[in-house]
């Protein structure tokens, strides 16, 4: 959540519930529930290493609330990110470790564990379907929706690729 909300506090100071509001509105159901909490950690952590100063703003008989702004420093790490590509390749692939691991050691049926996640990333793209009906049209939702699908469907060709070799492996 760090880059997401030095972005968000590029254009205006914010109190973290504004944060919050504001990244689901962006993004609408396309991202996972934001945990309000999460964001208070992530301010935190982010004004303890100099990105972000918080003032104290007095309400009418509730609680004072904080109120972040980038600081210089914020605003550099905020360019160097925007400035950097994001890596593309998943070296480190959770479901590959475990296909690779569990057929060497004999503790699973690589085909069963084919299948399994053939499954879920089925399921990934219904769900999809399902939030892009109710993307209203927002342009950042549907992009994101689209992109996940896209990525869905590469991995689709991947475990086909996998059951592939498997099979010629084994025969």
């Amino acid at each position: 959540m760090k880059f997401p909300i030095l972005a968000m506090l590029a254009s205006s100071p914010a109190h973290g519930y504004e944060l919050k509001r504001e990244l689901e509105h962006h993004f609408g159901a396309a991202l996972p529930p934001l945990n309000t909490g999460q964001i208070y950690t992530s301010l935190a952590r982010l004004e303890r290493d100099g990105l972000v100063d918080a003032d104290r703003v007095a309400q009418d008989s509730r609680p004072n609330k904080r109120v972040y702004r980038l600081t210089d420093a914020g605003r550099v790490a905020l360019d160097d990110w925007v400035a950097q590509p994001t890596p593309g390749t998943r070296l480190r692939d959770e479901f590959f470790m475990k296909l690779v691991l569990a057929g060497r050691a004999g503790i699973a049926d690589p085909r069963a564990l084919v299948e399994r996640q053939r499954g879920e990333y089925l399921q990934s793209l219904r769900d999809l379907d399902r939030l892009s009906a109710g993307a209203n049209g927002d342009a950042a939702e549907s992009l994101l929706i689209e992109g996940a699908a896209l990525h869905l469907e590469a991995d689709l060709k991947w475990l086909a690729l996998c059951e592939e070799r498997l099979t010629e492996v084994t025969s």
